[in-house]
């Protein structure tokens, strides 16, 4: 059975004598599950995982997300994130697959852009920089839990809108193609939501929200901004040092991430993401 260490005094957990590439039993996969919805990031070291042994565990946890137009593995299960071109180089550094990673170097919840926003994303790490390209984890159950009932009160049954174009636009005009405005309009989600499996409460931001209904934009997105930067105080958060072969599962109702910079001009990162789709999501994968 798997065990769970503690990574931090509130959230995440290490999580050993477990092999993902198997066939998981119940009773395991029980337990993973129950561990993903207390700790909100399970890290799991020494995972080697092949594409289709990613995807078999990531369907598990529910149906998977179709990546988005204009993304690297477009249209699969799996998200490319990489600064390694079709010639085995690593690109420039103004190249648009190292402005992806400077773009998600911004605190943000995976797809909170779609209608349906994500219930769970899993990395997995092929090749590593020898220093910098950390993901910071920020758990957002501690952030609404640590707000001031007066700014509690104030967001608690408020709609913020997400989308995709607010974070491309606030890191390089460039990033967002007419592709990605047709097919990933703004969007509207409580600025608070609660897990269900464990009725606990989270504070639901990021870098893909720019407006609050009913607020008008010059009040709004300082409070945004405000938001992010309370919820990301660096006690508030766990920095994970990547080693190849990792996995790292997490809560996107839970937590908030971002990447941290490395030497995207020298060095190779490779990183293969699932995400699975959150419920009534409509653009998912089919099981083969």
């Amino acid at each position: 059975m798997p065990t769970f260490e503690p990574l931090h005094p509130r959230f995440g957990a290490r999580v050993k004598d477990v092999d993902l590439r198997g066939d998981l039993d119940d009773e395991t996969f029980a337990a993973l599950r129950q561990g993903f919805a207390e700790y909100s990031v399970l890290v799991f070291p020494d995972q080697p995982l092949s594409d289709e042994e990613h995807i078999a565990f990531s369907r598990r946890l529910g149906p998977l997300e179709a990546t988005k137009v204009g993304s690297y593995g477009a249209g699969t299960p799996l998200v490319i994130l990489s600064n390694v071109g079709e010639d085995g180089k690593v690109v420039p550094d103004a190249h648009k697959l190292n402005l992806v990673h400077k773009a998600n170097s911004l605190w943000h919840s995976d797809s909170s852009f779609k209608p349906v926003a994500a219930l769970a994303s899993m990395l997995s790490a092929k090749t590593v920089p020898p220093e910098g390209g950390e993901t910071e984890y920020a758990s957002m159950i501690a952030a609404w839990e640590d707000l001031p009932e007066s700014t509690k009160a104030k967001i608690e049954n408020r709609i913020a809108v997400h989308h995709f174009a607010t974070s491309r636009n606030n890191t390089d005009k460039r990033l967002m193609t007419k592709a990605e405005y047709n097919e990933l309009p703004p969007v509207e989600h409580p600025m608070v939501r609660e897990i269900p499996e464990t009725g606990k409460r989270a504070l639901y931001v990021g870098s893909h929200a720019g407006a609050i209904i009913g607020m008008p934009d010059e009040e709004a997105q300082p409070l945004i901004a405000e938001l992010i930067e309370f919820a990301t105080r660096p006690e508030n958060v766990y920095t994970h040092k990547w080693s190849e072969k990792d996995a790292v599962l997490w809560d996107n109702r839970a937590v908030v991430h971002r990447g941290r910079p490395f030497a995207r001009d020298k060095h190779a990162r490779v990183m293969i993401r699932t995400t699975i789709a959150g419920a009534g999501s409509t653009d998912i994968v089919e099981a083969p």
